[in-house]
């Protein structure tokens, strides 16, 4: 069986993209972040009027987003008419689109390229509409952090994906180890592979994409704010990647490569395919999206639980999409009408909840769903304590594969022993500050 990848391994293709968009965006729509609501009164609450909304988002949240569409014109005068655009495709489609002033009324975008669409101002200020919620205080604070701007706020959650550990409980039994007992630091992280590695055969203990640095952020990184060390500076400007945490965790993969521990392929995996192996059954545990979830086989006894620090504690990296009304949209309180639906309990119950994704809340974990799925429970805790990094060039600096940081992360874990990352450390922040 192959899964297709889902969002973080698909930024890679995505990255220099976005550094044309942002371009097209700012000659489109200036740097002063226009309302675009000019004349537009204010509806809190929203309009519900029979009015037409377009929409957009990637191919990589089309599920989510076509359920959410499908229920909201089946109850509503409104229409929303989705789109949905190749996730490769996407960057560019807006940048396009805002040159020509021909943004949809509301468009999603892949949270950690939010920066870039934000401050080009291709978004309304939705700051007095968010603020109007009384459930503003349980939105994911991620989302809402990444799409905030001098202190105004553009964007709402969409669709959430963390990064977690999955587990083969089965695996487990066999190797002798503990089912309900994963990994609580690195360290057991990687014991609890080789056991399950040292049962041969076809299994192996682990598996990562060694040549996808968008799969290096939304897995390791984790593991580095689990300790209460940082990756980059507040600004997204410096980056922190050769500490002495940073290197920790380079340094214990490399020992699970150095032992076979992992399974074959990883050297060359460009993240097209690596959470394909999991579910096939013969892999003891990995980080991995929180939308496999729904996508692993039904047979198969598998855990879910929080990526580790080095010593304890944990984190996730919280991806997934923020979504947001056109700077230019004629319709902003219909549209606001759309997203004000979209977050409340009975969608996100009823619509994500069912379908074991994660809710872009974190006051609703206690729902007749979640009580029968333990390991959605699991991550929708780590909302709270997730972290999206923030970053004007993080598409150009590590999603896109010719950039620094895939170079510095394959030396740590495939050059010469101890190398010095000094060098390749600086070259990242350049990137980050061109």
């Amino acid at each position: 069986m192959r899964i297709p990848s889902p969002s973080p391994a698909r930024r890679a293709a995505s990255a220099v993209a976005v550094g044309t968009a942002a371009v097209m965006l700012a000659a489109a729509c200036g740097d002063g972040r226009p309302d675009g609501a000019a004349g537009q009164e204010v509806v809190l609450e929203g309009v519900d009027d029979g009015t037409t909304l377009t929409m957009w988002t990637r191919a990589a949240t089309e599920a989510q987003s076509q359920a959410l569409v499908d229920a909201y014109n089946a109850s509503h005068e409104n229409q929303v008419e989705l789109t949905v655009i190749p996730t490769d495709d996407y960057q560019t489609r807006v940048g396009t689109a805002a040159g020509n002033q021909e943004l949809p009324d509301l468009f999603a975008l892949d949270v950690v390229f939010a920066p870039n669409f934000t401050t080009a101002g291709a978004y309304l200020d939705i700051t007095d509409r968010i603020d109007s919620l009384d459930f503003k205080d349980a939105l994911a604070p991620s989302h809402l952090e990444v799409g905030t701007v001098d202190g105004r706020r553009y964007l709402v959650p969409h669709t959430l994906d963390l990064s977690v550990l999955f587990y083969n409980k089965d695996l487990y039994e066999q190797a002798g180890l503990d089912p309900e007992a994963p990994p609580a630091t690195l360290a057991e992280f990687a014991e609890q592979a080789r056991a399950v590695d040292a049962l041969g055969g076809d299994v192996n203990g682990t598996f990562f994409g060694g040549n996808c640095g968008g799969c290096y952020v939304f897995t390791w990184w984790p593991t580095i704010w689990a300790e209460g060390a940082e990756v980059m500076n507040e600004d997204g400007t410096e980056s922190l990647l050769d500490s002495p945490e940073a290197q920790e965790v380079y340094s214990t993969y490399r020992g699970l490569v150095e032992d076979e521990v992992v399974a074959p392929g990883h050297n060359e995996e460009t993240g097209t395919t690596w959470v394909s192996y999991f579910p096939e059954g013969n892999i003891g545990v990995m980080p991995m999206p929180s939308t496999m979830l729904g996508l692993m086989p039904e047979d198969m006894n598998i855990g879910v639980a929080p990526i580790p620090g080095l010593t304890g504690g944990s984190s996730t990296f919280v991806g997934g999409d923020s979504i947001g009304i056109s700077a230019n949209s004629e319709h902003a309180n219909q549209a606001w009408d759309f997203l004000r639906w979209s977050l409340e309990e009975e969608q996100q119950v009823g619509i994500l909840a069912a379908n074991g994704d994660v809710m872009a809340r974190t006051d609703l974990a206690d729902n007749e769903y979640y009580a029968e799925n333990p390991n959605a429970v699991v991550m929708n805790d780590l909302v709270t304590v997730g972290r999206t990094p923030y970053s004007l060039n993080f598409g150009q600096t590590f999603n896109d594969p010719q950039g620094p940081w895939l170079p510095l992360v394959r030396e740590a874990v495939y050059g010469e022993a101890g190398a010095d990352l000094g060098t390749l450390n600086e070259d990242i922040t350049a990137s980050l500050g061109s």
